[in-house]
């Protein structure tokens, strides 16, 4: 049954006499999709191929192959037996097909040569996974623009973009639609031309990259979530998240139809179809997954710059890598660990002196356990995972949702929806799994592979790949009781979602492609 359609559309597509023609056609459509892992997180990003066979068992020692490639964050995609990456080659923005037979390198072309966008560092100026169609390969990045090549690498055409302001990068993918390649680009409002630059959600013709139609977004600021098709039985939308809200865009005239409010002003995650609905999620701004937050972690992390040991942060005690701990799981100095600083050693000891001031909320030159606690649990907003109804016009915050969850949420990898079930990944190695219906927790587990999370999990075969930054793989089987299978350690990290095939896994380390078979 394909996910994007709610099972009653398929038993009213079904019907006599009509069965047999409309049973022949959703088989052809479901063999196509998954014949091609062709975006990010495969078919329309649901991150689903259960008819694949990838290993459940994985040996780092044994890959069928193991090829470099240019540095980059995006995912490996798929179409037939060429797998498309995007990197960054020395200071140009590339694009390259692999085999994925053997890994071997068919081709490799560059974008034109432009100045690369500031990222942060836990970051990559190609950070946004390509998609694919039976004709073309299609690549965006935040520094130039779009850049469309046929399968052999030439180039069909490019279209220079402004690049968003962005805190941390772009990193939102296309995706395709009806021919339509569809982009959004959210802004933290750039001044360029003497023109003020907002956020927005644009269709380009996939034939010759010209604009179909461009929607604007005035209330977002930057964001990094990748848009999704979400077909229903009132028609074919566009979901996008943003800042504090998720809209949906009719797919053929981009018109804005609806809206959600209620999340946090940093969205990552992919919107996920299932049984007809859409789920929608993002952490706690900072990236808890809990509304009631243990503030006890951050405090420990914090106590890492109290050099006297008197069981406070003093301001003498301010170092190079002082900040407020956002991530405790990370060590002080990783760019993921707090809130970001300057590289400009002046304005970065400004900087931090402003975050110690913002806590020191008696002025006495440190940070007490009463103070730190205190300020932590206000103004970071909640967690938020929503399953949205069909059919919804204008503000839909509380008239199409069937129900909203407050924890286990995951910052930066997207949910994943199988058989009635949402599979939550989350940092720290804590996978959660929840009845899609109502919302209710079926277990919660850790992993036992901790750490910072920044893929999402696939399936294939009834089981969910579940990959760390630190590369650990862990197999788990799909059901209602929590079941590891499998675990392997690549001993490298892992930036990306992995990419499936019918025999393989595709894992992009920070050394290369990898792939088990």
């Amino acid at each position: 049954m394909n996910p994007n359609i709610p099972p009653s559309t398929h038993r009213a597509m079904l019907s006599a006499p009509m069965r047999p023609v409309c049973l022949l056609i959703l088989m052809a459509s479901a063999a196509l999709n998954a014949a091609h892992w062709n975006q990010f997180r495969g078919p329309n990003g649901s991150g689903v191929a259960n008819e694949f066979r990838p290993p459940i068992r994985i040996d780092p020692a044994k890959p069928a192959w193991k090829t470099a490639a240019p540095p980059s964050h995006s995912s490996p995609i798929l179409w037939s037996e060429r797998l498309f990456v995007t990197g960054v080659d020395g200071d140009r923005l590339v694009i390259a097909a692999l085999n994925a037979s053997d890994g071997k390198l068919r081709w490799k072309t560059a974008a034109p040569e432009v100045e690369l966008a500031k990222v942060h560092k836990a970051g990559s100026n190609a950070a946004s996974s390509p998609c694919a169609d039976g004709e073309r390969v299609y690549a965006y990045f935040g520094s130039y623009g779009l850049i469309c090549c046929d399968h052999d690498g030439k180039v069909a055409w490019k279209r220079p973009l402004s690049t968003p302001k962005s805190l941390y990068g772009m990193s939102t993918s296309p995706i395709l639609h009806d021919g339509k390649l569809i982009l959004a680009l959210d802004n933290d409002l750039n001044i360029e031309g003497g023109k003020l630059s907002r956020s927005k959600i644009v269709a380009f013709d996939g034939e010759t990259g010209e604009i179909v139609w461009e929607t604007a977004r005035p209330y977002n600021r930057s964001g990094w979530s990748t848009p999704a098709v979400w077909r229903h039985e009132h028609g074919v939308e566009i979901a996008a998240l943003g800042s504090g809200r998720a809209y949906g865009y009719d797919a053929a005239t981009g018109a804005e139809k609806w809206f959600v409010n209620g999340f946090s002003r940093e969205t990552i995650a992919t919107p996920v179809i299932g049984d007809g609905r859409l789920f929608l999620s993002a952490a706690r701004l900072g990236g808890s997954g809990d509304a009631q937050v243990d503030p006890e972690p951050f405090w420990k992390a914090a106590l890492q710059f109290d050099r006297n040991k008197d069981g406070r942060v003093g301001f003498n005690e301010i170092t190079k890598d002082f900040t407020i701990p956002l991530r405790p799981e990370l060590p002080p100095g990783h760019p993921g660990f707090g809130l970001p600083l300057p590289t400009d050693p002046d304005k970065r000891l400004q900087r931090q002196r402003g975050f110690f001031a913002w806590r020191d909320a008696n002025k006495d030159g440190f940070w007490t356990h009463e103070e730190f606690v205190k300020d932590m649990l206000v103004g970071r907003g909640r967690p938020n995972l929503s399953a949205i109804k069909p059919g919804g016009r204008g503000d839909i915050t509380e008239s199409h949702t069937a129900w909203t969850l407050r924890s286990g949420v995951p910052e930066i990898p997207s949910p994943i929806f199988h058989d009635g079930r949402l599979h939550l990944a989350r940092k720290g190695g804590i996978l959660s799994c929840i009845n899609a219906d109502n919302g209710r927790q079926i277990y919660r587990e850790r992993l036992n592979a901790g750490g910072q999370y920044s893929a999402s999990p696939v399936i294939a075969n009834d089981r969910l790949y579940l990959v760390s930054d630190r590369g650990v793989i862990s197999v788990v089987k799909t059901g209602d009781r929590f079941e590891l299978e499998h675990q392997a350690d690549l001993k490298t990290p892992v930036p990306a979602t992995p990419a499936l095939d019918s025999t393989t896994i595709y894992v992009r380390t920070t050394e290369g492609i990898v792939a088990f078979r």
